[in-house]
């Protein structure tokens, strides 16, 4: 039987859709009749056809010369990311601000939980959670953390040990849009004895840029970082964080003044 008698018989198989010498470069979709394009240079030797749908499986080719080929046809398939893989038990951490004060270095990090699926989940995060010292203060139960995202800021200052200074759940559903803006506004001084001059917050993805004002009337415009650039530089600007589904910033009062109010200037 030849090339040609082959093609025959799949088109009558096909409800009358004819098949040319090489169909595997047609595609039927949802049943629509397409003539295939002939070629010269390879001819099908087996085909199937998926009577449900109308699309072709190709089996194996010939080239010119009749030698079998094999088709560079894969199918690839995406599994379900492994709890690892989104961050669930170790978080990601992000250098959000850096700066001096007393003669000391200091710098503000966030560190980033992926949403647990399962309560299997969320019952190994929470013991990860105990031991990297991140135990979140409103979760009685771990079934909880289910379906949600957590976050913890922390601040060094010198040698002194890493310090949460503020924690959330966020659901993976919530995302921040236009002008949306939560902030904190902290003292720089371990013990709080000085005015309030760190400003840590989150805004949208889409957000341009803040104004941080502070009581002596002066203000800090930070944007948004470009793209690209380094997100653990010390750069003070709104940047992204590892699996946070909004943009992070630090704003820095001057010595001597204390923080007002802050906004989001440009979205």
């Amino acid at each position: 039987m030849t090339d040609r008698d082959i093609a025959l018989l799949l088109a009558d198989a096909a409800d009358e859709v004819e098949i040319g010498i090489a169909p595997y470069q047609a595609v039927l979709r949802g049943g629509r009749r397409r003539r295939a394009r002939r070629w010269a240079l390879a001819t099908a030797a087996a085909l199937v056809i998926t009577g449900t749908t109308g699309t072709l499986a190709l089996a194996s080719l010939r080239d010119g010369s009749g030698v079998e080929v094999s088709p560079a046809v894969t199918q690839q398939s995406t599994p379900p990311s492994t709890p690892e893989e989104r961050h669930v038990y170790q978080p990601q951490e992000t250098l959000i601000g850096t700066g001096n004060v007393g003669g000391k270095e200091w710098w503000v990090s966030v560190d980033e939980w992926g949403a647990p699926r399962d309560e299997g989940e969320a019952w190994a995060q929470l013991q990860s959670m105990k031991r990297y010292g991140e135990v979140p203060v409103d979760v009685s139960k771990s079934s909880q953390l289910v379906g949600k995202s957590s976050y913890f800021t922390r601040r060094s200052i010198g040698d002194g040990e890493p310090v949460v200074l503020t924690e959330k759940r966020v659901d993976t559903k919530d995302k921040m849009s236009g002008v949306d803006l939560e902030s904190v506004a902290l003292s720089l001084d371990p013990k709080h004895t000085m005015p309030q001059r760190l400003v840590i917050g989150q805004v949208a993805k889409t957000a341009q840029e803040v104004t941080c004002t502070w009581k002596d009337g002066s203000s800090t415009v930070v944007h948004r970082v470009a793209e690209g650039a380094d997100v653990n530089s010390d750069e003070s600007a709104i940047r992204p964080v590892a699996g946070s589904s909004a943009n992070w910033f630090v704003c820095i009062a001057p010595e001597g003044t204390t923080f007002d109010s802050v906004k989001v200037t440009s979205d």
